[in-house]
């Protein structure tokens, strides 16, 4: 472990981010708080004692191998009190249990929780010891996906699911613990052909499939790839859907490169952090607005969803190390977390609240990618019931 000349009081916060490989700009919203918060988050005070705190990335490389080689560095190397990580299907998990087995306190977002929870082993009666998330569920998505499907069609609408074989279609599927059960109780038929494996080589037999069944929604939880592809074998069929709705990839802008419209062009998809939501940072009192303003002025690119996510990551962590029994003690550190209630820049968040150990929940609206005025595409919320004081700036319109 790294040894400083502070007799082991400094407090290093450890980040998994993904810099290199094929998430390399899922980590961008994290290298982005780092820098962002690195010059401001130098000490903290916990009681009537001060501590210096540091900020030690480490690259995942968007591998499973490489999120767990980052948290053993950050934890052998560099005596990380508590590490930070947001998004990869595998990615995330990996880093959650490096940091179970190593016995520090972990908070990651971006990630169902249901997945989060279950897909790693735990029961109600069973928790996690070190490992805490925040983030919406299989079945808040599936609620904000049927509000949108009726305000397209009305009640007990007929929905095409574009569905994979992984992890996503899997716990989509779930009966249970899923997005199936939770849509097919607001009263919607789901039609789920056989999942296909990504990258998908040919997904006509999805096209027909929905056109036999007359479903004019489709859902999904396709990457950009598979969506255009989907997309284009419909039109081709002459059954484009009424309206699509996405829950991956769907939270970065669309690329316009090469000038055609982009997969994810009028598709519509969850919400969980705009410029224009009501919150702050309980660190410095920095608004949503002026993080996505900071970062547009910093990198010259479009504000990013999981930036206000990333954003309150440290807000959790500096929280913790502030009430924590001792700071310096990754016990207490943990503890500390699971007894967090916050308000965050990125809404509030409260892990005694549940809805299991270990989980606190993000609040989600509807949103739909359409043409903008400020960037070629921006996220339209277009149904904001379960979110207070977020406003609706746009009418859902029907896939072209």
């Amino acid at each position: 472990m790294r040894e400083s000349n502070d007799g082991g009081r400094t407090l290093t916060v450890g980040v998994v981010a993904a810099r290199s490989g094929r998430l390399a700009n899922l980590g961008d919203p994290l290298a982005f708080a780092v820098s962002l918060l690195e010059p401001k988050l130098t000490r903290i005070r916990n009681g009537s004692r001060e501590y210096p705190v540091r900020l030690v990335s480490r690259d995942s490389r968007s591998t499973a191998d490489g999120a767990r080689q980052a948290v053993r560095e950050l934890v052998r190397d560099e005596g990380a009190r508590i590490v930070l990580t947001l998004a990869g299907t595998e990615v995330l998990p990996a880093a959650a249990d490096a940091c179970e087995e190593a016995g520090v306190p972990c908070v990651s977002s971006t990630f169902p929780w249901q997945v989060y929870y279950y897909g790693r082993g735990a029961r109600e009666d069973t928790p996690f010891r070190w490992t805490y998330h925040f983030c919406w569920g299989l079945d808040d998505i599936a609620e904000v996906f049927a509000d949108l499907w009726e305000r397209a069609g009305g009640p007990g609408r007929t929905v095409g699911c574009l569905w994979n074989d992984g992890p996503q279609g899997t716990w989509s599927r779930h009966a249970e613990r899923g997005f199936a059960p939770a849509a097919r109780a607001r009263g919607h038929r789901l039609v789920d052909p056989a999942g296909y494996t990504e990258p998908a080589a040919d997904l006509s037999g999805h096209v027909r499939a929905f056109a036999e069944a007359d479903a004019d929604i489709v859902t999904s939880a396709a990457t950009a790839r598979d969506l255009a592809l989907f997309r284009a074998l419909a039109a081709g069929h002459g059954g484009t859907p009424r309206l699509i709705t996405c829950s991956r990839w769907l939270a970065y802008p669309p690329s316009t490169t090469g000038g055609d419209r982009p997969a994810q062009a009028d598709v519509a998809t969850l919400v969980y952090w705009t410029p224009a939501h009501p919150y702050r940072s309980s660190l410095d009192g920095t608004t949503a607005a002026e993080l996505a303003e900071a970062y547009e002025q910093a990198t010259g690119r479009q504000w990013l969803q999981p930036l206000g996510l990333a954003y309150a990551l440290f807000e959790v962590a500096a929280h913790a190390l502030r009430t924590a029994a001792d700071p310096t003690d990754p016990a207490a550190v943990a503890a500390a977390v699971g007894r967090t209630r916050l308000e965050t820049v990125a809404g509030p968040l409260d892990w005694t609240a549940g809805p299991v150990p270990n989980v606190a929940t993000v609040r989600l609206a509807g949103g739909q990618w359409q043409q903008g005025t400020r960037h070629d595409y921006e996220l339209a919320v277009v149904s904001g019931r379960h979110v207070e004081g977020l406003p609706v700036d746009a009418d859902l319109v029907p896939l072209r």
